[in-house]
């Protein structure tokens, strides 16, 4: 058993790794919803493949429960973001955590490895960064909720997609309407993160991948295997 100052310590480090560096400000005019959002909503599931210099990782995206933040995730997909970008932040010690990447910014050689981890995707098309609302649905309702986080600890048990290992899930700031491109991949069960964090899909083959994947491990190229949107 870990004594309670370890814990903390773990508890700390569950924190600081899912921070992206966001301006206060940009996350005021965030859509709530599939009816409002910047991007495509997925309806069913997905199925990804990131190629990395460690191997490849399927994913299946769950567009039923999360529809919203899988429809950014294919979005991003198609358009190339994730080709190139860095596993910028991996956390094993003092246990295992999640493996983080997807900033847009990590696959330019110009930008300092200090920045890693603060970019966002910025949409061509208006210049503007994008992010989307905490996305969490719940067993017994039709809709996910948007933009708030759930600590009842009788809600969480009711949430459809949980912390599991292998969980997919968007990395934001502390805002919870702040994740835009970084995601995460769980190493092991976060129960801890249940209703802070949007996950949206799993890891279906390539565990072993993941489980190989060290800081600055890269993703050479994103590709749907699905029709999804």
């Amino acid at each position: 058993m870990l004594n309670r100052s370890c814990r903390a310590l773990i508890t700390l480090a569950l924190c600081l790794p899912l921070l992206v560096s966001c301006a206060s400000t940009t996350t005021a005019s965030v859509p709530q919803g599939c009816q409002q959002a910047a991007s495509p909503c997925l309806q069913g599931k997905a199925s990804v493949a990131l190629e990395t210099s460690k191997g490849t990782i399927t994913l299946e995206l769950d567009g039923d429960a999360a529809p919203l933040t899988s429809g950014n995730f294919v979005d991003l997909v198609k358009r190339g973001v994730y080709n190139g970008t860095v596993f910028h932040r991996v956390v094993r010690d003092p246990v295992p955590f999640v493996v983080q990447g997807g900033d847009p910014a990590s696959s330019d050689p110009k930008t300092p490895k200090v920045q890693y981890g603060t970019g966002s995707f910025i949409d061509p098309e208006s210049g503007q960064a994008r992010f989307i609302p905490l996305e969490l649905s719940f067993e017994g309702e039709s809709e996910p909720r948007y933009g708030r986080v759930v600590s009842n600890p009788s809600e969480l048990l009711q949430l459809k997609l949980g912390h599991e290992t292998g969980a997919l899930a968007m990395a934001r700031s502390q805002s919870p309407d702040s994740a835009s491109s970084q995601f995460y991949i769980a190493l092991k069960p976060l129960p801890e993160l249940d209703g802070r964090y949007a996950v949206f899909g799993r890891v279906t083959d390539g565990l072993e991948v993941v489980d190989a994947i060290r800081q600055d491990d890269t993703i050479i190229e994103a590709r749907l295997l699905t029709p999804g949107l």
